[in-house]
């Protein structure tokens, strides 16, 4: 994985694992409108983080493992299409399956194909 392609490849699921993190990470600020005490806020504020803390903990795995990681980070996208599906019209669940889910699948994708290029480089090795 020499080349210019190569390197934009490697790095591009990885950049955008963790500008998605941080996107999803933004929803949990709403904690500090709802006129909380201390404690309640932090507690508050923790669950709100707990999907960025596992898609963190999966980032890490995709990072040095990219076919693994690919294959765990197509988990939660696919249980909060079904979660949405389940409790909002279609059409807003689509509108914010797009949203929400689009990168991570895209992501998972961009993992998967740089496990099996790592695997094929070996064996060609």
């Amino acid at each position: 994985m020499n080349t210019k392609i190569s390197k934009t490849l490697y790095w591009t699921p990885r950049i955008l694992g963790i500008i998605a993190i941080l996107f999803i990470s933004m929803f949990a600020f709403d904690v500090f409108e709802n006129g909380y005490s201390f404690i309640e806020t932090i507690i508050a504020l923790f669950m709100h983080l707990i999907p960025s803390f596992m898609l963190t903990i999966i980032l890490v795995i995709a990072w040095k493992y990219e076919l693994i990681g690919g294959m765990l980070f197509f988990i939660p996208p696919i249980v909060y299409v079904i979660i949405t599906s389940l409790r909002v019209p279609w059409y807003l669940a689509l509108s914010w399956s797009v949203i929400i889910s689009g990168p991570f699948f895209i992501i998972a994708i961009l993992f998967i194909i740089i496990g099996f290029k790592k695997r094929k480089a070996k064996s060609n090795a």
